[in-house]
This record gives C-alpha cells, sequence and structure tokens, in this order.
C-alpha cells in the first residue's frame, strides 16, 4: 500500500477524503528519525519543510499545497515528482485581484487617507494628482478611473488569469492575454512590449522562475500607459523594486501589489510611503476554505498515485 506523508498536525477533520486505498503517515514538525513513504504532502510552511524532508526515506512524489513552488525547488534533490497545486488559489486570489483593481480605479486608497486625517480639502489635490499620472485634467475634481471599457492585460494565462477574466468582464472590461507560449486568443510573452502600451491595467499572475525575474523592469514599466495601474499577485521579483518606486514618485503609473521584493517588507522601506501603492502582506492566495480545497487536491493526486494513473499539476521547468 502506498504510504502517503503529511504532517501531524492538521486536524483529523481535514483528512476525510483520504481513501483507504493508501495509508496516511503522520510526520511531526520537528522530525528526529527517519520515515519511509512513497508520497510526500508537503507542508505549506517552508521551515517545517526543511525538517522534514532530510528525514524521508523511499520518497517518489512531492505534492505541494501552493501553486508556486519557486521556494520548494531548490530543497528537493533530482529524481523526484514535484507537483504543484494549481487550481487551488484560484477563487482567492481572482477576488483578490478584481478587489485591488476596483480600490485603485476609484481611489479608495486616497479617500481612506483623508478619512484618517478627518478632512476632505484633501480633494482639492485631486486633480492635480490625476492630471500628473493621467497627462490632462478629468472632467470632474474626483479622482475616479472606471473598469469599463479598460483594457486589462493578464500576464501569465493560466486558471487564475482566467479566473481574473470571468470575474472582470461583467464590468465590461476588454481583454490581452500573454501566456509563456502563444495560442488560440493568447499571445506569448515575446508579445509583451507591444502590448503593454496599449493597457490600462496590467496583471502579473506569472511563477517566479529565471525567465520572470524582473519581467518588470525599467524599461517595461516605461512602455505602460501614463497612469496605468500595475497589479502584481505572483512574486515579489517578477517586478524589479527600484524601477517601480521611481516610476510611483514620478507619477508615471499606481500599483496594487500583492507580493513585494524584499519579502516580507523591511521597516522603513520606500516602498511603505510610495504614492499611489496599495500593499497587502502576501495574503491574495489564502482564505478559510483554501486549506479544504488544497488537501482535497492532494488526496485524488495520492489516489491516482496509488492506482498507477497520470498525475496533473506536474511541474516541468518550473512551471
Amino acid at each position: 500500500m502506498v504510504r502517503v506523508g503529511i504532517q501531524a498536525s492538521i486536524a483529523p477533520e481535514l483528512l476525510q477524503d483520504f481513501t483507504r486505498e493508501v495509508e496516511l503517515v503522520r510526520i511531526p514538525d520537528q522530525l528526529e528519525v527517519d520515515v519511509e513513504i512513497d508520497f510526500w504532502i508537503a507542508p505549506p510552511n517552508l521551515k517545517i519543510t526543511q525538517s522534514q524532508l532530510p528525514h524521508l526515506r523511499g520518497l517518489r512524489v512531492v505534492q505541494s499545497l501552493w501553486a508556486g513552488v519557486d521556494l520548494l525547488l531548490p530543497l528537493l534533490p533530482p529524481g523526484l515528482t514535484l507537483c504543484d497545486a494549481q487550481g487551488v488559489h484560484d477563487i482567492p486570489t481572482a477576488e483578490w485581484a478584481v478587489t485591488a483593481i476596483l480600490a485603485m480605479q476609484r481611489y479608495l486608497p486616497f479617500y481612506f487617507a483623508l478619512q484618517q486625517q478627518e478632512d476632505w480639502a484633501g480633494r482639492k489635490h485631486s486633480q492635480q494628482r490625476y492630471r500628473q499620472s493621467h497627462g490632462s485634467a478629468p472632467g470632474s475634481a474626483a479622482l475616479i478611473d472606471e473598469v469599463a471599457e479598460a483594457t486589462v492585460l493578464i500576464v501569465g494565462y493560466g486558471s487564475i488569469g482566467k479566473a481574473i477574466e470571468s470575474r472582470l468582464a461583467p464590468f465590461g472590461a476588454r481583454f490581452l492575454r500573454v501566456a509563456r507560449q502563444a495560442r488560440e486568443g493568447v499571445d506569448s510573452v515575446s508579445q509583451l512590449d507591444q502590448l503593454l502600451p496599449r493597457a490600462d491595467i496590467v496583471v502579473l499572475i506569472t511563477p517566479l522562475t529565471p525567465q520572470t525575474r524582473h519581467l518588470m523592469d525599467a524599461g517595461r514599466i516605461a512602455r505602460m500607459k501614463p497612469g496605468a495601474l500595475l497589479v502584481n499577485a505572483s512574486r515579489g521579483p517578477v517586478v524589479d523594486t527600484d524601477a517601480l518606486l521611481q516610476a510611483l514618485k514620478e507619477t508615471r503609473i499606481r500599483a496594487a501589489v500583492d507580493v513585494t521584493d524584499p519579502e516580507p517588507l523591511p521597516p522603513g522601506h520606500p516602498l511603505w510611503k510610495a504614492p499611489n501603492l496599495l500593499i497587502t502582506p502576501h495574503i491574495a492566495g489564502a482564505s478559510a476554505q483554501y486549506v479544504k480545497r488544497a488537501l482535497k487536491l492532494a488526496s485524488e493526486q495520492a489516489l491516482r498515485y496509488a492506482r498507477g494513473e497520470p498525475l496533473i499539476n506536474v511541474v516541468d521547468s518550473g512551471y
């Protein structure tokens, strides 16, 4: 029988989807003895993963509970099959992206700051701020942009990108799509430079690989429309932080990011006070339902392996 290793601290009620066709092996966070398993559900906590991994024997398959595996990949010895958790983050990450886009298009962070100051007089500066970022004055002094008829460029058009598009489509947005390889309706990443000047909103949802590190560098940020919104829900190093800071300080673009480089963002870092920027602490993919969804995927994968069926979400070249 296939032995499936799983973190011992996971509540038993979350493991009800695992069948009797596999043997669950509960592994303590601080493992001190060797354990024989065939299939390992890697803990979402990297420190626990690093503690358990050296004591695992007979391991053949590693199932991540995260869609991104850039932190896990360097830890694994060659010869193992690694599967990611593509699909489990689609709903929360897409909802975060839509929330961030709507908040920034309606300039809610700006108005929230005025609320904290107990002074709406700051609205008088709104027209100047809008002119600085957009290059022209609006018909109203209010800072408001619409999603309707805005062109949204989704960079990394996988399952999360599709989920973002499906939620923005009812608002009347138009879409451009980029992926590693071109297919019908989706351009290759080689076309990114040509597409950036057409986009009002650029959403980054790519994995972090050597090819995507600093994908949005100073040159590509400079190709964005004046006043365009950059949304990063992928990994911090996909964006060149120095280039982003410079563009924000010059009020050339706006940004909403769930990830930063460095991360966590240290006290005193200039990103904290950068203008036209919304930051959240890498929580886009999290929700109360995430763990259930991830463990259900893991149970299905373990059953496939036990039955000799092909695994899904097998990682190849970092994806």
